[in-house]
């Protein structure tokens, strides 16, 4: 029987509560996830092929939310299938598992913590017997580690581990192809297929980037290594189904051609910013309809920049993805409202919608700058840093974005829509909301250390009543001396060093935990949940 339903809208409004909700010691955990509303996006301009491909990209999407599962945790159905408890399985859907993204703490009994290596690599494998495994398999970001009926180790492809989804993709995406009436989605689409199907991404990730010419797009694949603490190597699946702003796009699409200018633009020695990024680099504006798999676990991404390959990047470029409606839901919702229960008064008057905006975006095009190689011969950044590679990220893509911004008011760029004041109190205000996201990512882990950073700095200081005020200048200059710390951290492969900096500055005080319950009395939430709509 043949599947077919049309996107009516993307929902984030409060569900209704169940009966027992108020008994459930897991309310307050579910509630720290907003759902509010999302306007319908606009399909008028789109033919009944695109919406049939949209229909199919949506199951796509289904099937990375079934691997998502199985590569992060397990068997789903077992776990929400041992909790009786609605709200307590709310809150295990919310994480894809029994662990808090928060803390990575167990919520669900019989479950122990969660390990470093998530789902990824064998419980019980040690650090020693990795080492010792003579396997170049074993450092793909694209192979499962298991065990064999001999007890040894092996590495199991993605396309091998999860088969039965990947073919039902590939069903998917051949018959998204076979409708569409764009050729260069014909050619990505195909293209994806044989990606998904041998592991291999960068003549998909090229076509990817040279399809310019679509109102849809289809994010799917092992993108990010987040969730692999371990040693950062393996990459989870995740989707994203997208609708083109096109007047937000033609306005960003403006400052592609200053890809290389935001590069020079970059705090530090310029030894550390001898990448070119590739010439076929660009920026879209979407509203975002449906979001899968490690997209859609625990906090939501509001933008996005890809691919990670660094020889995509050298070669061609990256695309930098703005989620209009999902910035502003969070904008909205948790920004403003952390500012104005955590800044003082003359700096809560900063916050922006615009600033938030552009910060986001600058944001993720800092992914596509920087360093990607060492300097000394250690290889990749990735490779040389490990376990820590993905907390420098992020914190570099945070306060380069921001310095950006600033060189871009500099510049006259888009001083009418906002100050450099605004950027900066926006920005602190983000960090302020996303320090609640807790030290057991590396996105959480970031935040945290760039509020010590900051505080050490006395570029904010708060005060008895709770509120903090801000040295715009101090911040400024701070921010850019710690975006060139990360950027020779990255160039030199200084690995030790960077686990030092992490451990002294990731943890947490306890303003911290004052300005979370101060959060949690105004009734703040954390980050934003989705309830989709299909008709």
């Amino acid at each position: 029987m043949k599947k077919s339903f049309l996107f009516a809208f993307l929902t984030l409004a409060a569900l209704p509560a169940c009966n027992n909700a108020s008994k459930s010691p897991f309310t307050r955990n579910v509630n720290d996830y907003a759902v509010v509303t999302i306007k319908a996006p606009d399909l008028s301009g789109i033919s009944d092929n695109g919406k049939e491909v949209l229909n199919l990209y949506r199951f796509a999407a289904d099937e990375v939310n079934a691997i998502y599962w199985e590569q992060y945790f397990g068997d789903r159905q077992k776990l929400l299938g041992s909790i009786a408890d609605p709200i307590q399985k709310t809150f295990a859907e919310i994480n894809y598992g029994p662990w808090d993204r928060a803390d990575g703490k167990s919520f669900v009994e019989g479950y122990s913590d969660r390990l470093p290596g998530a789902g990824f690599y064998p419980s019980d494998m040690t650090a020693e017997e990795f080492e010792a495994w003579e396997n170049p398999d074993k450092l793909s970001p694209y192979t499962m580690i298991r065990r064999a009926e001999d007890g040894s180790l092996q590495a199991v492809w993605y396309h091998d581990a999860f088969k039965e989804h990947i073919d039902r993709i590939s069903n998917y995406l051949k018959a998204a192809s076979d409708i569409t009436i764009k050729p260069s989605v014909k050619d990505y689409l195909l293209s994806k297929i044989q990606a998904l199907q041998s592991d291999s991404y960068y003549d998909s990730d090229i076509t990817w980037l040279e399809m310019d010419d679509s109102k849809m797009d289809l994010v799917i694949g092992p993108n990010e290594a987040a969730d692999d603490q371990l040693y950062g190597i393996k990459r989870s699946y995740e989707a994203f189904v997208l609708l083109k702003n096109v007047a937000h796009t033609a306005e960003l699409s403006k400052y592609v051609s200053r890809i290389g200018e935001f590069q020079e633009d970059l705090p530090g020695n310029p030894a550390y910013k001898q990448f070119r990024p590739g010439t076929g680099s660009n920026i879209f504006a979407y509203d975002a309809l449906y979001y899968a798999g490690k997209a859609n676990a625990g906090v939501k991404v509001i933008a996005l920049n890809l691919p990670f390959d660094k020889n995509v990047q050298r070669d061609k470029g990256t695309r930098t993805i703005v989620l209009d409606n999902i910035i502003f839901a969070k904008f909205n919702s948790i920004v403003a409202p952390t500012g104005e229960v955590l800044l003082s008064p003359d700096d809560r008057q900063h916050i922006s919608s615009d600033a938030f905006y552009w910060n986001t975006v600058m944001r993720e095009v800092a992914h596509g700058l920087g360093v990607k190689e060492t300097v000394n011969g250690k290889g990749g950044v990735e490779e040389a840093l490990g376990n820590t590679a993905q907390t420098f990220e992020e914190i570099k893509v945070n306060v380069a974005g921001v310095i950006l911004v600033c060189k871009l008011q500099d510049h006259f760029d888009i001083h009418h829509l906002f100050t450099k004041q605004d950027a900066l109190a926006t920005f602190f205000a983000s960090i302020l909301r996303s320090e609640r996201f807790g030290d057991a990512s590396a996105l959480g882990r970031a935040n945290i250390i760039i509020y010590n950073y900051l505080r050490e700095a006395g570029a904010i200081v708060r005060h008895a009543s709770g509120q903090y005020t801000i040295d715009y200048n101090k911040m400024e200059s701070t921010l850019s001396a710690l975006t060139a710390l990360v950027l020779e951290t990255q160039a030199t492969g200084n690995r030790n060093f960077a686990a030092e900096f992490e451990s002294r500055y990731s943890k947490r005080n306890a303003d911290y935990k004052e300005d979370i319950q101060n959060l949690g009395l105004e009734k703040v939430p954390a980050d934003i949940r989705f309830d989709f709509k299909t008709r």
